[in-house]
């Protein structure tokens, strides 16, 4: 015996159905329901990368220095490597960006990290620190969380960014700490970005291997994508107005 349920909804069905047909509607049968979620809708892929893009955003401009906060990397090397991130992170390598001081280095730098964030990635985690300030956080005392800690969040953490790579004073310390840091990221497939003065070689033996020793260059040039940064001191030349 039906259920009194279904006996009331039967009875409704039966009475719209009676209605319909005085109508003359009684051939119109109930189609399918789309019932698809929008771009603007929880559950459809795009939706879902605009929150992750919102979400990466936010801890970009938290890790960004207000000065580049308007950083749009526009060079076509740095953008190609920043894709290579967005699409296959454990393939990108390092990003080298060379060159004179004021030749746009650090903007481009904060630029690729940004177009990485816009993407939507399902993980965007990053440290940018330039070289002197990570050389204190690794020394005994530079943190409360300690030399090893700093050195384990400097090596895991997604992406990292070591801005003004050779400027600090050579030592034993800076060159072990260097070759740590890089081999750990190296053996991980982790991206990384690197800003320096300072070439990738030059004939005059002040360059990166001088600077930094020839362990990290060796394992630098496997995976680097090299890229001088040429031009005049921006910083001593007079900007256009906005």
């Amino acid at each position: 015996m039906p259920e009194p349920a279904t006996l009331g909804t039967n009875t409704v069905m039966a009475r719209l159905q009676r209605a319909l047909e005085a109508r003359g509607l009684g051939h119109i049968t109930a189609g399918p329901i789309d019932d698809t979620p929008t771009p603007d809708e929880p559950g459809h892929p795009e939706y879902h990368r605009r929150q992750r893009t919102d979400i990466a955003l936010k801890r970009w401009t938290t890790a960004t220095p207000y000065r580049y906060q308007q950083a749009t990397a526009t060079h076509p090397e740095v953008t190609a490597w920043a894709d290579r991130v967005i699409d296959a992170p454990r393939t990108a390598g390092i990003l080298f960006l060379t060159g004179p001081f004021g030749t746009g280095k650090t903007h481009q730098a904060y630029g690729a990290l940004r177009r990485i964030a816009e993407s939507g990635p399902d993980r965007f985690e990053v440290i940018a620190t330039t070289a002197p300030d990570l050389y204190a956080l690794l020394r005994p005392g530079g943190s409360e969380r300690g030399p090893e800690a700093e050195l384990k969040r400097l090596t895991t953490v997604p992406l990292l960014l070591i801005d003004d790579l050779g400027t600090e004073k050579i030592s034993e310390f800076t060159e072990e700490a260097t070759y740590r840091l890089l081999n750990e990221r190296y053996n991980h497939c982790r991206p990384l970005i690197i800003t320096s003065n300072l070439p990738a070689s030059a004939p005059d033996g002040i360059d990166l291997v001088s600077k930094v020793g020839e362990r990290i260059t060796s394992r630098l040039a496997q995976i680097t994508t090299v890229v001088p940064m040429d031009g005049t001191d921006r910083r001593r030349t007079p900007q256009p107005a906005p």
